[in-house]
């Protein structure tokens, strides 16, 4: 059977990977005071950071209610093909879990549901992933087996201007630790079992590019072989660019990046930028 591919706006697809990868994407929901705004429908990601810098509002998310999963389901197998879904870790929102509830609702699809457990660009390099293998006619367990078996060998890590966001969202998991350190410590932290966790610490913005950067480069070194890597950039796109240039002889072809959208940017903030990278 023929394999759709459905994820949430969390991956940060952009209209040309979704429509060349016929994604369907199920978005999330900025919310600015009393506004809600469909992620990637009302709000893009210049538009959320310019409005993030002058709101007075704190913006806040909302996962997508099982309906809307369960309607996309419904579309992408609309032609008989299976389907594969991916979600932001379940650690993080309840998301994955309003997937599962679509999944239930419709016992006659070959329907499954996959938790990331990443986020953002870890997500995003899953998907791109799962897109490669279904070009090449794998079958949608075949797709499941291949994003499991990734996981596990994918490292996220990424730096932030402050840690308030993280703090204020809930998400900041064990790198709690570092709240307590002086405001010219930048934290380099990471995804690791679903959760942002705490990884190191150093003086200076630069240098925790350079920490980011030393990951890449550290497992290609050891291996001999080079890595898969998507960078992504909230309202750093020069920053990110310098790091791609970085890290581009270690890539197993052109390091892709992608703006970190409006769902991930109400809680890590503006100034974040970071990678995703294994070794296929």
């Amino acid at each position: 059977m023929p394999v759709r591919l459905v994820c949430d706006s969390t991956a940060d697809l952009s209209d040309a990977d979704r429509d060349a990868g016929r994604v369907i994407v199920v978005p999330l929901t900025v919310i600015f005071g009393e506004e809600a705004l469909i992620d990637g429908v009302d709000i893009d990601a210049a538009r959320f950071y310019e409005r993030m810098r002058t709101s007075t509002h704190n913006p806040t998310t909302s996962q997508p209610a099982p309906a809307e999963f369960e309607a996309a389901f419904r579309d992408a197998a609309a032609d008989g093909s299976s389907v594969v879904c991916t979600t932001l870790s379940a650690e993080m929102s309840g998301t994955h879990g309003a997937a599962l509830q679509a999944r239930e609702a419709v016992p006659e699809l070959d329907v499954h549901v996959v938790d990331t457990r990443t986020v953002a660009i870890g997500h995003n390099a899953l998907v791109r992933a799962a897109v490669e293998a279904v070009a090449q006619g794998r079958s949608a367990a075949e797709i499941v087996e291949l994003i499991r078996a990734i996981i596990p060998r994918q490292r996220s890590v990424f730096t932030v201007d402050t840690l308030e966001y993280l703090r204020r969202g809930g998400r900041i998991g064990g790198a709690r630790a570092l709240l307590g350190s002086v405001l010219n410590i930048k934290p380099v932290l990471q995804v690791a079992d679903g959760r942002i966790e705490a990884h190191d610490r150093v003086r200076t913005y630069q240098r925790a590019l350079d920490r980011i950067a030393s990951e890449v480069i550290t497992a290609t070194g050891e291996t001999g072989r080079r890595a898969r890597v998507v960078l992504g950039h909230a309202d750093r796109l020069a920053d990110c660019r310098g790091l791609a240039d970085r890290v581009r002889d270690h890539c197993e072809g052109e390091p892709d990046i992608i703006e970190i959208g409006p769902i991930v940017g109400c809680h890590a903030g503006p100034g974040t930028i970071g990678l995703s990278f294994y070794l296929p």
